[in-house]
Order: structure tokens, then C-alpha cells, then sequence
């Protein structure tokens, strides 16, 4: 719908919203991730606009386009050590140990993260924390950085998760987005039933890179979007959990009829590379059949007292049955790369937390306040 006296429509894509407020693309991305910049969701779902009002607004506001500007400024390191007047070694230790949180990151040409954070963040933090940015460190920070702390990607995954969290009305999609934080055999054990978890697959954030981006950026992207520790990676399960909760007392997840659900099975040729994502096939209560090469579900595996079965390719009488178990869980998953059997940095709580426990639990905020 256009506006006859303007001639502008009543809502505008992001591109021309950005060219009204003066905003190169990526600050006007920040603006509206920040809440700067209110938007209406679009068709198709997940496609934002922004209204006419809106923009109006913000061009009338004092100090337009600058102030703007200002609030979504993004510095790295040497910036950010020069702005808050302290050495950048030292201001890298200051974001490792949580301090400051970055809002963005990019890889530079030797593949590298370089974190970003917001300028407004730094003054106040160095208005709050002057002693902090000058002489020796308390003894307790110093033995966690000695320890090897790093903060950085964990309060960058925190922030995002806040931002879609805020952005979202929807529970199923809020469920999403907690599991976007995990890795597929994490969210398997919490969420035990197929319909959901493909549900939640195709409710996935996006990932914060376009296209366009090359492998390297996706890759590297993909690996920082992954809880790591094993107390995050809890925090989340139990997150996930009590978010699932909500989400079901919001209405079920869909459960079509006759169409083919993609889930990975142990044994399949990429359950380690694609565990979890569309492109490996199990056929579970659809009427469907998997003509998919390799070992099928339950053989093998061993069919398990969980186990249901299927018609095999072809469904007539006298077909052979295949054995398929109910849930993915019912078999022993393998072990994702990067983990190990011993029970390395980054292998992950695998023992299912029951309701009761995550009742009595009492809920912590994960990263460490600053001081002051």
C-alpha cells in the first residue's frame, strides 16, 4: 500500500529503509538487532519492513543521521583500547575475562575472528570501572585469564540468543532458537520426539551472514554459534527444556501426514557431518518409504525393545519388515567431531536431565557480571 500524498509505500524493505536513514547496511542491521529501529515482520515470515512512521521518526529526531550513527559504531581492539585510554593487550584481557561484550565479529585475511563492540558500551564502561583500566588486575581475574578465560564467544552467543529471543512472539520459534545453541545429539536428548526437532529445524534463525559470504565465513560462523563449555552447554539444555515445556502447552508441533521426515541415523554416510540437518532420511510412522543406499534404521543398530516397524521399499504384502525405533534416542549416537571418548574440553553432559531436577534447579546467570 502506497501513500498518495508521498508517494512512499506504508512499509519498505530493509534496503530502502537503510538509504532513508542514511545507514550503510550493516549499521542499520545493528539498529534494528539492538531495538533502535522498530520493524514489522513481512511475508514471507522471517522478512522484516519497516513503516513509513517509523522512519519519519527517526528523521525527525535531534542529531539525525549522526546520533544514530553513533549509538550502532563499532570498534575493534586498537580502537577500543585507544577510546577507553588502555593498552590493547590489556583490553584484550578485559574482554576474555567478560568485561565487554562484542556485537559482531568478521574474519580478516589471515582467517582470524576479530571481535567488535559497541562504542557507547565501552565510554560507559570505562566511566564505571576506572580501576580497571590501569595497574594490576585483582588476583582472582588474573588466575582465571592465567587460566586460559576467554568470554568472548560465549557472551557474543548469549547476546544473539537475547536479541532473537526479544524478537520472537512465537514459543516454538524461542525454542528454536535455544537449540540453534546446541548440537544435534544435544538437542535429541532433551527433545526426544522427531516431529518437534524437525519442526524446530525448519524454525532455525538464520545465521548471521548472507550468501554470499565464502566458505571459510560460514564456517568459521558455524563453529562460534555452538555452545562450547560444558556448563553453557548445560545451561542451555536446561533452557531448552523449560522453553520445550512452553512451547507445547502453546499447541503441538506439526505432524503431516505421508511426508518423509529428514533425520540423520547412526551409521548413515553423514551422520557426522550433517547429524541433525535436512539431507539424511528416516522414515518414522509417514507411511514413507527410504530409498537411501547403506544400513537402514534397526539394522545393524539392533532394533532395541523401543523399536517399531516399517514396510520396506515396495510395501506390499509379504515384504520384509524394517525394524525402526521410535526415537532417535533409542540407539547410541556417535560422538560429533570434536569430541572425544575421554571426556575432553568440549565434550557435553549426555545424561538427560529429568523434570524434577530441572525444577529444583536453580536457574544462574552464565557470564560474570562486571564490576562496579
Amino acid at each position: 500500500m502506497t501513500d498518495t500524498s508521498t508517494g512512499m509505500p506504508e512499509t519498505v524493505a530493509f534496503g530502502r529503509a537503510a538509504t532513508a536513514l542514511e545507514l550503510k547496511r550493516g549499521e542499520f542491521d545493528l539498529a534494528v538487532q539492538l531495538g533502535y529501529i522498530r520493524v514489522a515482520k513481512g511475508k514471507p515470515p522471517g522478512k522484516g519492513r519497516v513503516s513509513r512512521e517509523e522512519i519519519d521518526r527517526l528523521r525527525a529526531a535531534d542529531g539525525f543521521p549522526d546520533e544514530l550513527r553513533e549509538r550502532v559504531r563499532t570498534v575493534g581492539t586498537a580502537e577500543a583500547a585507544e577510546l577507553i585510554s588502555t593498552t590493547p593487550s590489556r583490553f584484550t584481557r578485559l574482554a576474555r575475562s567478560g568485561h565487554v561484550t562484542p556485537v559482531r565479529f568478521y574474519l580478516n585475511r589471515y582467517r582470524a575472528v576479530v571481535w567488535l563492540y559497541l562504542v557507547p558500551e565501552l565510554e560507559e564502561f570505562a566511566a564505571r570501572n576506572p580501576d580497571l583500566l590501569d595497574g594490576k588486575f585483582p588476583a582472582a581475574l588474573r588466575a582465571r585469564l592465567d587460566d586460559g578465560e576467554d568470554w568472548r564467544a560465549r557472551n557474543w552467543r548469549g547476546r544473539r540468543l537475547g536479541i532473537l529471543l526479544r524478537q520472537s512472539g512465537d514459543p516454538w520459534e524461542r525454542t528454536a532458537a535455544i537449540a540453534s545453541l546446541l548440537d544435534p545429539v544435544q538437542v535429541a536428548e532433551v527433545v526426544d520426539d522427531p516431529y518437534e526437532r524437525a519442526h524446530m529445524e525448519r524454525l532455525r534463525p538464520e545465521p548471521p551472514y548472507g550468501r554470499t559470504e565464502s566458505l571459510a565465513v560460514r564456517d568459521a560462523t558455524d563453529r562460534l554459534l555452538l555452545a562450547e563449555d560444558p556448563d553453557e552447554i548445560l545451561w542451555h539444555r536446561m533452557s531448552l527444556a523449560l522453553s520445550l515445556d512452553e512451547a507445547r502447552a502453546s499447541g503441538p508441533a506439526p505432524r503431516p501426514d505421508g511426508e518423509r521426515l529428514r533425520l540423520p541415523y547412526p551409521g548413515s554416510p553423514d551422520d557426522d557431518a550433517s547429524l541433525g540437518r535436512p539431507g539424511s532420511d528416516i522414515c518414522i510412522d509417514t507411511g514413507c518409504t527410504d530409498t537411501r543406499p547403506g544400513p537402514r534404521p534397526g539394522t545393524g543398530h539392533g532394533a532395541g525393545p523401543g523399536a517399531s516397524t516399517a514396510p520396506a521399499a515396495g510395501g506390499g504384502d509379504g515384504a520384509p519388515a524394517v525394524p525402526v525405533p521410535r526415537q532417535v534416542s533409542d540407539w547410541r549416537l556417535p560422538v560429533p567431531p570434536g569430541r572425544d571418548e575421554g571426556g575432553g574440553r568440549h565434550r557435553a553432559p549426555t545424561r538427560r536431565l529429568s523434570r524434577g531436577l530441572l525444577t529444583r534447579l536453580r536457574l544462574r546467570k552464565p557470564s560474570p557480571s562486571a564490576p562496579g
